[in-house]
């Protein structure tokens, strides 16, 4: 017989039991309990025998590479949910695992359990960017959530290949090409000011500003401008809006919902408490609608056009309409892209201006330093993108934002080991094991950062003995965006874009606290870290 051919189950005596015992005994009260007291010994033998839980024990060193490497220590968890409660119980990971890797002298790499899904996670600079940066990691696992809502074929989950490749070339080629980031720079302009106006309006009639509504709205009206060409206001469109934003959030809730059913599959045949597919099936044909419509409205403007080019200033519906040959797109593709940047878009680049202003409110000394230093750059005139590259205390207050508080503290979304994969610590992570980076475990770290949980701008000025990093997966020290092949592709876009409207902010307002609703900096994880409770503030307006 072909040895390839050769089983390795074995579990193959289990079949032979009726033969040898007969139905009768087989079924005997007593033969059934010891049979079940005898699998419950058998689980807790290993899970207590296995570093890193249920999930790895096929995983050992023995198991894999021949024997050689160390073993990736870790928690063991509970029998058969490994880590789920305690990951699940206080909807904060990225503090969880960063005190489980401690207590575990495990920072470089830990090994944990979620169900029957063998996970490591890495909260070290070095080990980060082997495996950011390794194309044995270039796949990601796949929640029920995103596959449900149609991302799969997105971006952000769509498989290693020919398809993926193809969706990185249209994104670096087209849609956050820096020619077209800068065409579109009075788009940005335009959304800023009308946030601006609705601030000073807020203020005037109810005597604070809950900001994270002005941010919310700007953002989605600059992400749909720039995907769909349109803009909503809170007269026109008002009906249209609203769905939108319902639709949204509802996307929101679903994709950043920690799903038991993802690490358990059995479990979603009788327990589905958050009704995620429920909810999915029902959200997406809505999406479809939504999108469809305006692919529609964008090939009827085409064909009704004399002749259509492709500009920068066009938006993503034009750009991935003018696509022919191998590149061209079909329309469920077409849907799952546009539908993923307008979460992708939306969400970031709120969420970071709030935590940004939050903590220039509590910190009036930088906010004070850094509106001299836009005084100073801008003369009183309006700020543009090119008078921010001449920011460096600007491009600090945002660097060190996204330090204390990174959008995606666990990267967001995870990576799956396509092969076994050595890494420089001597450890090999087995093939088929979901890998994650703890960033913010990373720049909490008193041996990466000095005084970590000081908000200090300063330390990223080089006039000012700071260290210039590259915030954009060059450095692991501060990747918010993550590296490697799966790096954000938007994540010049989200920088401009937030960078401007901070420096037009603080130049437009003196920011300072709400006495009746404090500056709380607790934490709420979802898709993306947000601020648990919306930033209030008194936004007092200068005369510029």
């Amino acid at each position: 017989m072909d040895s390839g051919m050769v089983t390795k189950d074995s579990n193959w005596w289990v079949f032979t039991l009726p033969t040898f015992l007969g139905w009768k005994i087989l079924l005997d009260e007593y033969v059934i309990l010891y049979i079940i007291l005898a699998f419950i010994s058998i689980t807790l033998i290993t899970w207590a025998s296995t570093p890193g839980g249920v999930a790895w024990k096929n995983n050992t060193i023995s198991t894999i590479s021949g024997g050689s490497g160390r073993n990736i220590p870790g928690p063991r968890g509970f029998p058969i949910i490994g880590s789920l409660f305690t990951l699940s119980r206080d909807g904060l990971a990225h503090r969880t695992l960063a005190t489980a890797a401690g207590s575990h002298k495990a920072k470089q790499l830990m090994a944990f359990s979620l169900g029957s899904t063998p996970l490591v996670v890495s909260s070290d600079p070095q080990i980060a960017k082997e495996i950011l940066t390794s194309p044995h990691f270039a796949d990601r696992p796949i929640k029920q959530s995103a596959k449900s809502l149609m991302f799969s074929r997105a971006i952000g989950f769509a498989p290693n290949g020919t398809y993926w490749r193809l969706l990185r070339r249209i994104a670096s080629s087209y849609l956050f090409s820096p020619c077209r980031i800068a065409a579109h720079e009075t788009s940005r302009q335009l959304d800023c000011s009308v946030m601006l106006r609705n601030i000073v309006n807020d203020q005037i009639e109810n005597g604070k500003v809950v900001l994270r509504t002005h941010l919310q709205f700007a953002a989605l009206n600059n992400i749909m401008g720039s995907v769909f060409g349109k803009r909503y206001d809170n007269v026109d469109g008002k009906l249209e809006l609203g769905e939108l934003q319902d639709m949204v959030k509802e996307g929101f809730e679903l994709l950043g919902a920690f799903n038991w059913s993802d690490y358990l599959p059995w479990l979603s045949l009788f327990y589905d408490p958050l009704g995620i597919v429920r909810r999915s099936e029902a959200l997406v044909p809505r999406v479809r609608k939504f999108v469809l419509d305006i692919i529609d409205k964008h090939k009827r403007y085409r064909a009704s056009a004399s002749k259509m080019m492709m500009t920068d200033n066009g938006d993503f519906v034009d750009v991935l309409l003018s696509l022919d040959g191998e590149e061209k797109l079909d329309e469920d593709d077409m849907v799952a892209i546009l539908w993923e940047m307008i979460f992708r878009g939306t969400d970031t680049t709120a969420l970071l201006t709030e935590w940004v202003m939050a903590e220039l409110v509590l910190h009036p000394e930088v906010q004070n330093k850094l509106r001299q230093e836009v005084d100073n750059v801008t003369m009183g005139k309006v700020v543009t993108d090119v008078d921010v590259v001449r920011m460096p205390y600007l491009q600090a207050v945002i660097k060190e934002t996204l330090r204390v508080h990174p959008p995606g503290p666990l990267l967001s979304w995870a990576r799956l080991s396509t092969s076994d994969v050595p890494l420089s610590n001597g450890m090999v992570v087995p093939s088929h094991t979901t890998a994650m980076v703890n960033m913010w475990a990373i720049t909490h770290d008193s041996d990466v950062w000095g005084n970590p949980l000081e908000f200090k701008p300063e330390r990223f000025v080089v006039s000012e003995g700071g260290v210039n990093v590259d915030v954009r997966g060059g450095d692991l020290r501060l990747a918010p965006f993550g590296a490697g092949r799966r790096v954000c592709p938007g994540k010049n876009l989200g920088l401009v874009t937030v960078m401007l409207w901070v420096a037009k902010l603080v130049q437009h307002f003196e920011f300072v606290e709400d006495g009746a609703h404090p500056v709380d900096l607790g934490e709420v994880l979802k898709l993306s870290c947000e601020m648990k409770n919306p930033l209030t503030v008194v936004a007092m307006q200068r005369n510029v």
